[in-house]
């Protein structure tokens, strides 16, 4: 290895430059976004619009090879392959596998969008300047109603599901091939090495590290920052608490101190544990929307929206828009995910090659694509379809529930609970349905936060499974004060601009990954095979 780690000193355990330059980008990001928010948000907004508007058939082509890639493990004799020695077996058992997986993949986002996406894709007003939901329209389901509403829960499934995952299954894929199959750092540097070899230790590697580093930093941030306003509300509801700026930045405090501690404890005590608890409080929750909504409607439209789905999903990637109208909402919602989904890859990608050691190739694409996507299935339907059921049978006819008016004033907090009320109401169940979901989003926010630390610092580290807990405790309080500061000074929503803007160059690099773990498994095959020849 041609870079070495600091062997003592303030930097001990980790990897000096990098380590002094992820801080140094951090500083100027803030200071730039947050005492400039507008000239920030001006350019980070007309880069965001230029990317979406011309590179938007190259995300649509880009999403679907990747899920292609996925495929083909699937079925080819690659998907044998451990990752790890060949008699290596997991670390992790598949309950606590899947509870990680999914708490620090998307959690969080199908609880702030569960309901609204949903409900804006059964509107038809108009209210953005553009049609909620071009799918339906083609479909011939212009009105609201029951069809409407199944397209509506079927393009929220296409926006979170199999294509999104793909990403995620890809790059986890590649890390966790290079680091446990070939020892190789658990960077992203790594799956460089097949077009680079030991230069992954240079230059280029660093900056690619570094790259992952400030996506983990400002992803997670944002999120941060962003979600406390739902929190806010939920705790206003609840207790009484102004949903004001001091509530908000306590809760980023409480939250940012409770991940510290989950992430120094570790992945097989704090993370785990959480995540595990976050699967539990999850299926009361879903429970309760089940039971205590139109149960048999919902099931329904699960049987529904599942065969629609799949008879759609690859039309529905593959579908270019090129009028003005339906453009601009795939550029607003599609290629919007896309990127958000390529932003948070190298993130989420490498945490879950860290907990997947020891998996099969076809296990691991199987695992990581099928069941998140089939828990955010259930989800949606369940909760966004309370929504839709409320919205359609409203007494003053279809539409007139409120939801609508919420979500079209994007008052998304309100939205969620509005459709828990309609449930259980505002009384003594209600109030216990609203303090779970405030617990599940403080608690997904959490493994958001300490899974991201785990993932920056191990980074930082070159691969070391178990980083230096300082550094650990030093980047979670980094997360907490730029999502503190950008809150304060107005910043967010210009960073969160920003990171879409980076999806682009990100996915450069990978499709640079895939084809680095597709060459290297040729490589390999070609090895065994000539060693069975002799």
């Amino acid at each position: 290895m041609v870079t070495e780690l600091a062997q003592d000193g303030p930097f001990q355990g980790m990897h000096r430059g990098m380590t002094i330059t992820s801080a140094c980008l951090v500083l100027a990001f803030v200071l730039f976004t947050g005492l400039g928010s507008d000239v920030a948000g001006s350019v980070f907004g007309t880069a965001r619009g230029w990317i979406e508007s011309t590179f938007s058939g190259y995300y649509l082509i880009t999403v679907m090879l990747l899920m292609a890639v996925c495929a083909f493990i699937v079925v080819s004799r690659y998907g044998r392959i451990r990752l790890g020695a060949d008699d290596s077996r997991p670390e992790f058992s598949n309950f606590a596998w899947f509870s990680m997986l999914f708490s620090a993949g998307i959690g969080i986002g199908i609880l702030f969008f569960g309901v609204a996406e949903p409900v804006f894709y059964l509107d038809n007003g108009g209210a953005f300047g553009y049609p909620n939901n071009p799918h339906a329209d083609m479909a011939g389901a212009v009105a609201v109603g029951h069809e409407r509403a199944i397209d509506a829960l079927r393009v929220s499934v296409f926006h979170w599901g199999l294509h999104g995952w793909a990403i995620y299954v890809i790059v986890g894929m590649s890390l966790a091939y290079f680091a446990y199959r070939k020892g190789l750092p658990l960077a992203l540097r790594s799956s460089l090495y097949p077009f680079i070899g030991e230069r992954i230790y240079g230059p280029i590697g660093h900056a690619v590290d570094i790259l992952g580093v400030l996506g983990c930093v400002f992803g997670v941030a944002t999120s941060l920052g962003l979600g406390v306003s739902q929190m806010a509300v939920g705790l206003e509801r609840l207790v009484g608490l102004s949903d004001g700026l001091t509530t908000q930045l306590t809760l980023i405090a409480v939250i940012s101190a409770v991940s510290i501690l989950s992430v120094v404890s570790g992945v097989q005590k704090g993370i785990k544990i959480i995540s595990e608890l976050n699967i539990w409080v999850s299926v009361l929750v879903v429970g309760a929307f089940l039971i205590g909504g139109p149960t048999l409607w919902l099931i329904g439209a699960f049987g529904e929206t599942l065969v629609d789905y799949a008879a759609n999903f690859i039309p529905m990637g593959l579908w270019y828009a090129d009028e003005p109208g339906p453009a601009a909402w795939q550029q607003a919602w599609t290629i919007f995910y896309w990127g958000w989904w390529l932003a948070w890859a190298p993130f989420v990608g490498l945490f879950i090659a860290r907990i997947s050691r020891g998996r099969t190739l076809r296990e691991f694409v199987l695992g990581v694509l099928l069941v998140p996507t089939l828990i955010i299935f259930v989800w949606l339907v369940i909760f966004g379809g309370n929504a839709l059921h409320q919205e359609l049978t409203a007494p003053n006819g279809p539409g007139s529930a409120g939801i609508v008016e919420l979500v079209n004033a994007w008052d998304l907090p309100a939205a969620l609970f509005a459709s828990a009320d309609g449930i259980a109401g505002t009384g003594t169940l209600g109030w216990l349905l609203s303090a779970m979901m405030v617990f599940l989003l403080m608690s997904w926010f959490v493994t958001s936060s300490d899974s991201g630390t785990l993932v920056l610092t191990t980074i930082l580290s070159l691969g070391n499974d178990h980083p230096p807990q300082a550094f650990r405790i030093f980047w979670g309080v980094v997360i907490g004060l730029v999502a503190a500061v950008l809150l304060v000074a107005g910043g967010l929503k210009a960073l969160q601009t920003a990171l879409i803007a980076a999806a682009l160059p990100l996915s450069g690099v990978i499709l640079i990954m895939t084809a680095g773990v597709l060459v290297s498994l040729l490589r390999e095959s070609r090895r065994a095979r000539t060693a069975l020849e002799r």
